[in-house]
């Protein structure tokens, strides 16, 4: 029989389609080959993108040049710009306000064909340094009041460049679906006085039935109602509701990139969206959000259904998908 499972933080339904059953060679799907070719990413063509916001250079090279093995660039097509006053606006019913924000990209390599499973290791953790030190800075603008950080692996993924790189987007607002998740975990520490997120994990680590891997500060599992097949969560052990190091960045770095190994060996190297969840800015310490990463790979479509109803239909039961990330020889 069919299941229909509710996501117990943000209170979303979806349809585990047992009877589908789909296992990883059942799906069918572009895998990540890069193709080549120029590319505005690549070490030697600084000058095709604007100039770098940060960057990590351990050979003292100048900004905007070769030598860096990180670059944090603005987007040379925003979604939402910087520059400019916040202004709030009505017609009637309907509400507007300009679209000031911050749109930057993440170089994560100088390498074209390096992604994040096969990238040095000391690579993934830059990355996340990146990640970290972004938000700092943006957060000090007083407009901000949240930052989306993302990565679209692959043209299924939604990604225009093949080089591996993630995308920064500050908002002037919390976005819908952040903001349900932010209230359904509020809602539950009003309920128990105890992190929905830490009760997933003590939960999960008790029955090892969806846990994909752990090391000593992180945990990666496949979420009780997943909206996606093989849809992965990535949290730490400890509660933290800011994104920030757990001394350092190495131990999540390491599972991540195994994450990934894990996905490129089972699912053949797949077209993937991994987003970072964190507080909202206005309250960044708290005892009921944790902040965390989901990666889900693209390996069902969005029709109709989904559009019409908000529910998700998951051939693939989470419980099966995490064991065959876990029993993947990589």
């Amino acid at each position: 029989m069919p299941e229909l499972r509710r996501d117990p933080v943000a209170g979303r339904w979806v349809i585990i389609s047992i009877e589908r059953g789909k296992r990883p060679a059942d799906f069918t799907r572009e895998t990540s080959a890069k193709k080549g070719g120029f590319c505005a990413f690549c070490n030697g063509h600084e000058n095709t993108t604007p100039p770098e916001i940060i960057a990590f250079r351990s050979d003292g090279s100048a900004p905007d040049t070769p030598g860096w093995t990180l670059r944090v660039v603005p987007n040379k097509f925003p979604a939402l710009k910087i520059e400019g006053l916040l202004e709030k606006t009505g017609e009637g019913i309907y509400d507007k306000m300009s679209g000031v924000g911050a749109h930057e990209v993440i170089i994560e390599s100088p390498d074209h064909n390096a992604t994040l499973s096969t990238m040095p290791l000391k690579a993934v953790e830059d990355m996340l340094w990146a990640y970290y030190y972004r938000i700092l800075d943006l957060k000090k603008d007083m407009r901000l009041k949240y930052v989306v950080i993302f990565k679209n692996e692959g043209e299924a993924a939604g990604a225009t460049l093949e080089h591996s790189h993630s995308q920064l987007i500050a908002l002037p607002i919390i976005p819908k679906q952040v903001a349900e998740e932010i209230a359904g975990a509020k809602r539950y520490y009003e309920l128990k006085e105890r992190c929905i997120f830490c009760d997933i994990i003590r939960q999960e680590t008790d029955s090892r039935i969806r846990v994909v891997s752990e090391n000593k500060n992180y945990i990666a599992l496949s979420p009780y109602a997943p909206r996606s097949p093989f849809e992965t969560w990535v949290l730490p052990k400890q509660h933290y509701s800011a994104f920030a190091p757990n001394e350092d960045f190495s131990t999540l770095a390491e599972i991540l990139q195994k994450t990934m190994k894990q996905m490129d060996k089972v699912l053949d190297k797949p077209h993937y969206n991994m987003m970072l969840h964190i507080s909202a800015f206005h309250d960044e310490i708290n005892d009921y959000y944790h902040w965390h990463l989901e990666i889900i790979p693209k390996l069902t479509k969005i029709a109709g259904f989904e559009w019409g109803s908000g529910f998700y239909i998951n051939p693939t039961p989470p419980e099966e998908a995490a064991k065959f990330l876990r029993e993947a020889k990589i």
